[in-house]
C-alpha cells in the first residue's frame, strides 16, 4: 500500500495527468485552426495574433505570480529560437490543415517521439532502454499505419502531406533545444510567454508577405470568438507544456503527440465530418500500449529525477 502512495508513483501520475492535457489542448488547437479557416480567416495571421495574445496572457501571469523576468542575451536567444522552433510546424499546419485535414496532422505529431528519443540518446541525455524503445516502435506503427490510411484517401494533397512530415523534425529539434538551453533560474510560465512571441515575431515577416491587406479579415465576430478561444487554449496549453518540459524531459514530453494524434483524430470524425481512417481501433491500441510500455519503461533514475523536479517546484 505504501507503494502505491509513494512520492515517485505520485510524481509519474502528475506528469502523466500534465502529459494528458497538453495532448488534448494540442490537438483541440488543430480542430480550432481548422474551423477558422472555414471562416475564411487568413491562416498565419490568425495563427500570428492568437499566438501574440496568448503570449502577453501568459507574460501578464508570470508577473502576477512574481516570477524573475529577467531579459539577458541567453534569454534573448532562448525567446528567438524557441520561437521560431515552435512557429515553423505551427505555421505549416495552418497552412496544411485546408488540404490535408485536422486528422491528418493530428497524426503526424506521433512522429516527434521517436526523433526525439534518438536524438536524446545520441546526445546522452537518455540511455537506450529496450521496453522504452519497444513503446516508441508500437506507438510509431500506430501512427503510421493512421497516416498511411488516411493518407491514402487525399487526392491532390500528396504534396501537403510530405510537407506535413516536416513538422515531426522540427517539433523534435525544439524538444532538445529547450532542454539544453533552458536558462537557470527562470520561470516556466515566463519561458512560455517569451517562446510566444518570439514565435509572433517570427511569423510577422510571413504575414507581411502573404497575406498583406487580409488583416481586416479577422475582425468579423465568427473570427474573433475563434480567436479568443486559441489564444486561451495556447495559454493553458503552453504554461503546462513548460511544466511538463520542466519535469520531465524533451523524450517524456514528446509524448503529447500520441495522445494528440488519438484525440485529433476523435474530434475530427466526431465534430468535423471527416471519414473515419481504417484500421483506427488497431492504430488506436497500439499507440496506446506503446504509451503504456514507454511509461513503464522509465529508470529509476529517471524516477527520482521527476519526483525532484516536482518538489522544487
Amino acid at each position: 500500500m505504501a507503494n502505491s502512495t509513494s512520492p515517485s508513483n505520485r510524481a509519474g501520475w502528475y506528469a502523466l495527468g500534465c502529459l494528458l492535457l497538453v495532448g488534448s489542448l494540442l490537438a483541440l488547437s488543430l480542430v480550432v485552426a481548422k474551423l477558422a479557416d472555414n471562416a475564411g480567416a487568413p491562416r498565419l495571421s490568425f495563427l500570428m495574433v492568437a499566438v501574440a495574445g496568448a503570449g502577453l496572457l501568459l507574460l501578464a501571469l508570470a508577473a502576477v505570480q512574481r516570477q524573475p523576468m529577467r531579459l539577458n542575451r541567453r534569454i534573448l536567444e532562448y525567446a528567438l529560437i524557441s520561437g521560431a522552433l515552435f512557429a515553423l510546424p505551427n505555421a505549416l499546419v495552418f497552412l496544411a490543415v485546408r488540404h490535408v485535414g485536422a486528422g491528418f496532422i493530428s497524426l503526424s505529431f506521433t512522429f516527434p517521439i521517436l526523433l526525439t528519443w534518438m536524438l536524446a540518446v545520441g546526445l546522452g541525455m537518455e540511455r537506450v532502454n529496450a521496453l522504452r524503445l519497444l513503446g516508441v516502435m508500437l506507438g510509431l506503427t500506430g501512427g503510421v499505419l493512421l497516416a498511411w490510411a488516411k493518407a491514402g484517401g487525399m487526392q491532390g494533397a500528396q504534396g501537403w502531406a510530405a510537407l506535413v512530415l516536416a513538422i515531426p523534425l522540427i517539433l523534435a529539434l525544439g524538444n532538445i533545444y529547450r532542454t539544453l538551453r533552458w536558462p537557470g533560474e527562470t520561470g516556466a510560465v515566463y519561458l512560455a510567454a517569451l517562446m510566444l512571441l518570439g514565435g509572433a515575431l517570427t511569423l510577422a515577416p510571413f504575414v507581411l508577405a502573404f497575406e498583406t491587406g487580409q488583416v481586416r479579415q479577422l475582425l468579423g465576430w465568427g473570427v474573433i470568438r475563434l480567436l479568443l478561444v486559441e489564444a486561451m487554449v495556447f495559454t493553458v496549453l503552453y504554461v503546462f507544456y513548460f511544466v511538463l518540459q520542466k519535469i520531465a524531459g524533451p523524450v517524456y514530453l514528446s509524448q503529447i503527440g500520441m495522445v494528440a494524434a488519438l484525440v485529433g483524430t476523435l474530434i475530427a470524425v466526431t465534430l468535423l465530418g471527416e471519414s473515419v481512417p481504417p484500421f483506427l481501433g488497431l492504430a488506436a491500441s497500439l499507440v496506446v500500449l506503446g504509451a503504456l510500455l514507454f511509461h513503464r519503461g522509465a529508470s529509476r533514475r529517471d524516477n527520482r529525477r521527476l519526483m525532484k523536479s516536482v518538489l522544487d517546484r
